[in-house]
């Protein structure tokens, strides 16, 4: 029931975000951009946002952050609407996802090794890894899944809550100097983030147990 619910809140919170983005979305469609440009691009914010973060500049790579991860709704609707969708850009498009992320917390180890800060006594740059390792097996774990025939998109933190908790918080707070020192607020939001990835990844290895029968194949129904 947990699990029904949380799909329905991600599922409605991804199509408002849809509609508010349509209009690009219509033009990108009419202009018959292809999809792989979309992708590439998303992924050069992404990378630009990583390297930005490393500069100190908190604001700005959020804000360039969450421009790189609109285009990973735009990419895959405008390859439908031109009848350019194909398995390639399938695979494209998340072998790119996982290189921006690697790039973004690239330079969040930078930021935070220069700040020298720690979290329950952890050097933040540690929280880094932790919160890439936990992304990482988030998406390692659906995508085995889905080479046995399971569908498997459960948990919390996937890649669009990500996108939206780092570059939200950064583009916030960096822009905010009352709201305290922006480095120690961004670390804060990097140790929920590790946490929260490393559960989602442990949780979808859980739903992968639990809808499988002992010689490994699905239960009828797994992927509803």
């Amino acid at each position: 029931m947990t699990l029904r619910w949380g799909a329905a809140i991600r599922g409605a919170a991804e199509r408002g975000l849809r509609m508010a983005l349509e209009p690009a979305t219509k033009t990108f469609a009419r202009w018959r951009v292809h999809p792989n440009i979309l992708s590439s691009t998303g992924f050069v914010l992404t990378c630009v946002s990583g390297y930005l973060f490393s500069q100190h500049r908190i604001s700005t790579a959020g804000i360039v952050m969450l421009a790189g991860g609109a285009f990973d709704l735009f990419d895959g609707t405008v390859a439908r609407r031109t009848g350019r969708a194909s398995s390639f850009g399938a695979f494209f498009d998340s072998t790119l996802d996982r290189a921006s992320e690697i790039a973004v917390y690239i330079g969040l180890m930078v930021l935070f090794s220069d700040l020298g800060l720690a979290f329950v006594g952890i050097r933040a740059s540690v929280w880094v890894v932790a919160g890439l390792a936990g992304s990482l097996m988030i998406s390692y774990t659906r995508a085995r899944a889905e080479a046995l025939g399971m569908k498997c998109a459960v948990g919390l933190m996937q890649r669009a809550e990500r996108v939206i908790l780092v570059g939200g918080v950064a583009a916030v707070i960096g822009a905010a100097p009352a709201a305290g020192s922006p480095g120690i607020i961004l670390g804060w939001t990097i140790v929920v983030l590790a946490v929260l990835a490393i559960l989602t990844a442990a949780q979808r290895v859980a739903w992968i147990y639990r809808i499988t029968r002992p010689d490994g194949e699905p239960r009828p129904g797994a992927d509803d």
